[in-house]
């Protein structure tokens, strides 16, 4: 799916790119976390940004021995990435299209800000030709105003704005499928299922089973009730 901007600020058309007509970069709003929900507002790009950057961060734990000249970095975690651009708004009319500057900012902030019926921000999608489609929340927007008329209204101005990767928990653990043995897992118990069939697959050590069924308080470890969840510790060999 694909979304286009229409002769004026936010309007949208779904489908092929019609001739003469240039993609722009949306911003999509949703109320909901898991955004199952219809749009509840849109912000099209006067322009497309000239440049758009990710980052990432990996955190981890530089533990040093005393003594020692250098650590073994052990993972922590993967942080939420962050996507930069900048958006360009010409309200001078020198490409033929009009614009309302202040209106324009101030849409923008109506869509990427604060939701009174939601009592936070809005849950984001960014949507721009093959780039996949990104789930995510203002982090922070910056507005520099570039030309003046006369009386002071704002001909010209740029929205730095910086997002941050936002996800609900079953999209973010089936995207990073987390099967490491180091993790907590847990499991909902299906007709047929044995504990230590359990352990093989997820510490690749079936002999585990004892600590499990303790750590999950459980007195007969062979008869798991059909719909249960067994939570499954980090657990060392």
């Amino acid at each position: 799916m694909s979304f286009q901007a229409g002769a004026g600020l936010g309007q949208i058309d779904v489908g092929g790119t019609p001739a003469g007509m240039l993609e722009k970069l949306t911003i999509l709003a949703h109320a909901r976390p898991d955004y199952s929900d219809a749009p509840i507002s849109r912000f099209v790009a006067f322009v497309n940004p000239a440049e758009i950057t990710l980052g990432y961060e990996v955190e981890y734990d530089a533990a040093q021995g005393s003594g020692t000249t250098n650590s073994r970095m052990e993972f922590k975690k993967i942080k939420p990435g962050d996507l930069s651009l900048t958006f360009f708004l010409d309200g001078t009319g020198a490409n033929g299209r009009p614009l309302d500057v202040q209106q324009a900012v101030e849409q923008f902030q109506q869509v990427t800000g604060y939701n009174g019926d939601i009592h936070r921000t809005n849950y984001l999608e960014i949507v721009w030709g093959t780039l996949q489609v990104k789930r995510c929340v203002l982090k922070s927007a910056s507005i520099a105003y570039k030309l003046f008329r006369p009386d002071g209204v704002p001909l010209r101005a740029v929205i730095t704005a910086a997002f941050t990767d936002n996800s609900d928990d079953q999209t973010r653990v089936a995207m990073a499928q987390d099967h490491s043995p180091d993790l907590t897992h847990q499991r909902v118990i299906k007709a047929g299922d044995q504990l230590p069939a359990l352990c093989a697959a997820i510490y690749g050590d079936p002999g585990l089973y004892l600590r499990v069924a303790e750590a999950n308080g459980l007195d007969d470890f062979r008869a798991l009730p059909v719909g249960s969840v067994v939570y499954f510790p980090p657990l060392e060999k």
